[in-house]
């Protein structure tokens, strides 16, 4: 059952919050926004990870030497120094890389 539709589009959902993520990808909505910068942003989670460049706050460190990320995104490639991990590999030479960015400009 997809009791929620978008009466712009036509499209049904079973859950009333994609809904609301088909109307903010659809109209460009940025309901939140950066009292200290006025930035504007989709997601909740953007404006969290933006908000954190005016704080100063990084919440997540690394067991391993102590340095702290604003973002766990940033602690999980970071690990990958002290670990050796290289997990995208060149389909042609096999040369590995950290960053799957990494191996693309390869």
């Amino acid at each position: 059952e997809k009791p929620f539709s978008c009466a712009a589009c036509g499209k049904s959902f079973s859950q009333r919050s994609r809904l609301i993520v088909d109307r903010r990808v659809r109209t460009g909505g940025r309901p939140f926004s950066c009292a200290a910068c006025g930035k504007s942003f989709t997601w909740r989670s953007s404006f969290i990870a933006h908000r954190q460049t005016h704080t100063g706050e990084k919440p997540f460190s690394c067991a391993a030497c102590g340095k702290s990320f604003s973002q766990s995104s940033h602690l999980i490639n970071h690990h990958q120094i002290h670990t050796g991990e290289k997990p995208f590999s060149c389909a042609e030479c096999g040369k590995s890389f950290r960053r799957h960015s990494h191996l693309i400009n390869h």
